[in-house]
């Protein structure tokens, strides 16, 4: 008899070559349209992979997709912002390191250690160096505007008395405050149990903690728990949350306990005395402004300088 065994298993491996081939194809085109140049900043390309990546991170920090033309205009003043070391120097400065502080610091406001920050946003779609380029930029554009425009963001305080005279913005003064930074470490990767055991052992401290120097001595007897240098910080440089912890605190008191990515963190208050009559929360407040102002008027400016000159091609 005819034997169609031979034939069967032939036509099965043809079959198998035949799925692994279209599959290879389908996965070489996507990576190909991956890498279509859409356009060129003088020079530098844009790609639709670039396009996806900035669709998909607007859309995961506004909740809704962005318009196309918004997405190739941020990717554009991107471009021309990372074009500037080419035309400033900056042999002196560590962008890729301010660039990973910058993720920690990102990372940290989150709760989050750095990887398991970078694993979540990669899960959503977004890959890490998308990220990478837009803080980068962000820190070369805010060097340049800064530096080229320094004389802008001077102003002396008869125009910050005047600015806080026209608010009619009370100035109730601000102190500086000695602070004795005490950590309640928490092994990395522990479960929320541990860091509320450890919370409930930061405020048994709390109840016995009556002055620094006696507290002090005993916070550093405790298992896992660490005292740092003292550390003075002004009312005005404090976000506001904490400067009225600060500020109904008792002398020789601790704060409240406040958890951090790998850690029960609270302050000793060991001083307090008033800031300068210059260096208040208030006035803090109306310099910030004017240079936040001052900084948003000249990159606008810039950026429109840099777009006129610039060759922008669309493929």
């Amino acid at each position: 008899m005819f034997d169609v065994s031979g034939i069967v298993t032939v036509c099965r491996r043809s079959i198998a070559a035949a799925i692994v081939a279209s599959i290879a194809l389908v996965i070489a085109s996507a990576s190909t349209h991956a890498q279509v140049v859409i356009m060129l900043v003088n020079g530098d390309p844009i790609t639709a992979f670039d396009i996806e990546q900035r669709t998909r991170f607007l859309q995961l920090a506004s909740q809704k997709t962005p318009p196309r033309q918004e997405v190739l205009d941020e990717l554009i003043d991107e471009k021309l912002k990372l074009q500037l070391t080419r035309r400033f120097d900056f042999s002196g400065a560590n962008l890729d390191t301010d660039v990973e502080n910058a993720i920690g610091n990102m990372a940290r406001k989150a709760h989050r250690p750095k990887q398991q920050f970078v694993q979540e946003l990669e899960k959503s779609g977004v890959q890490i160096g998308t990220l990478k380029s837009r803080i980068k930029a962000e820190i070369i554009w805010t060097q340049v505007i800064r530096g080229k425009y320094q004389a802008s963001f001077q102003f002396n305080e008869h125009e910050v008395l005047v600015e806080m005279e026209n608010r009619k913005k009370e100035d109730q003064g601000g102190f500086d405050y000695t602070l004795r930074p005490i950590i309640f470490s928490v092994p990395r990767g522990s479960p929320d149990t541990a860091f509320e055991a450890r919370r409930r052992e930061a405020e048994g401290l709390r109840i016995r903690f009556q002055d620094c120097e006696e507290g002090v001595k005993f916070a550093r007897a405790l298992r896992d728990v660490y005292v740092r240098e003292p550390i003075t910080r002004s009312s005005a440089d404090l976000p506001p949350q904490l400067r009225d912890i600060l500020e109904k605190a008792e002398v020789g008191k601790l704060t409240p306990p406040e958890r951090t990515m790998q850690a029960i963190e609270l302050y000793a208050l060991c001083a307090k005395k008033k800031s300068n009559a210059d260096n208040t929360p208030a006035r803090r407040e109306v310099r910030d402004e004017h240079i936040s102002k001052q900084f948003q008027i000249n990159s606008k400016k810039f950026l429109k300088e840099l777009r006129d000159q610039a060759y922008i091609q669309y493929k």
